[in-house]
């Protein structure tokens, strides 16, 4: 059996191929991601799975494309938590997620940006062949525009500073707990942070049509275009795909503001699981 993981930092997509090659099924568990969980952290959630337990002694191959793969060293921490769960698995292949939006998005080698917009965000050019990285992502901390956890910490930081508009104030407030102890407790003395401040995405997507927010939405793309997809030379001349659920939410948002760059929008997908699963058939 074959298992292909496309995981992010809030959840986790496994697909499940039979030993001929043949789709079975798809489930999701927790994020794993090797930057903001510990190893201790990554079997728990592994652990608690019942698809995943009773698949522990039958797969062969894993296929891991993950956020917070992209050095040696998270690649190789991934690797060793998969293979202490997975006892009968010979085959790992760890990578970061930019390689599963890549195989789900582009035609055979066709040239493409590729960006992952959902908790967090990165940007790549696939040239047909090999996947290229114009900035080295820095994390959650210093980067991920344009991705959940800078919605919310846009958000949180208006409300606080009271440049949201009074009435949003008042309906933010009563949807989240927004107590000052509170976040700082989930900032700095809990797992995922970052997940955390991707939670209040919800409220962002309710209200996206309020002029305050509008301008927020457009202001963080329009961010992203001009410091991550015009890092490539021919940005206007070859299509750019969106993987993740801030690029397919915000669609509108996103198709308006690349044209108004002069950029070629191609597809937007909130997960690349049908585009993997067609890669793996």
């Amino acid at each position: 059996m074959k298992l292909i993981v496309d995981s992010g930092s809030t959840k986790s997509d496994w697909i499940l191929f039979d030993s001929d090659g043949i789709f079975v099924k798809t489930f999701a568990t927790l994020g794993l991601n090797p930057e903001v969980v510990s190893e201790d952290e990554i079997l728990k959630r592994l652990n608690i799975s019942e698809d995943l337990m009773v698949l522990q002694t039958k797969v062969e191959e894993v296929h891991f494309y993950g956020s917070g793969c992209g050095t040696p060293r998270s690649k190789e921490m991934m690797r060793i938590a998969l293979g202490k769960f997975f006892i009968a698995t010979n085959s790992f292949v760890v990578k970061e997620d930019t390689y599963a939006a890549v195989f789900a998005t582009c035609k055979e080698n066709e040239q493409a940006i590729v960006c992952i917009n959902g908790t967090g965000s990165n940007c790549s050019y696939f040239n047909g062949k090999e996947v290229i990285q114009a900035i080295d992502s820095l994390g959650y901390l210093a980067m991920d525009d344009c991705g959940g956890v800078q919605f919310g910490r846009e958000m949180i930081r208006a409300y606080f500073f009271k440049t949201m508009p009074e009435d949003l104030r008042l309906k933010f407030a009563a949807s989240y707990d927004l107590n000052s102890d509170t976040i700082k407790n989930r900032f700095y003395k809990t797992e995922n942070p970052n997940a955390y401040l991707a939670s209040f995405l919800p409220f962002l997507v309710e209200n996206k049509n309020e002029p305050f927010f509008c301008e927020l939405i457009d202001n963080q793309i329009l961010f992203f275009v001009n410091n991550y997809i015009k890092q490539f030379e021919n940005f206007a001349e070859v299509p750019v795909h969106f993987v993740g659920s801030v690029a397919f939410l915000f669609q509108d948002n996103f198709e308006k503001i690349l044209k108004q760059n002069g950029l070629i929008a191609g597809k937007f997908y909130q997960k690349p699981l049908d585009g993997l699963i067609n890669f793996y058939k």
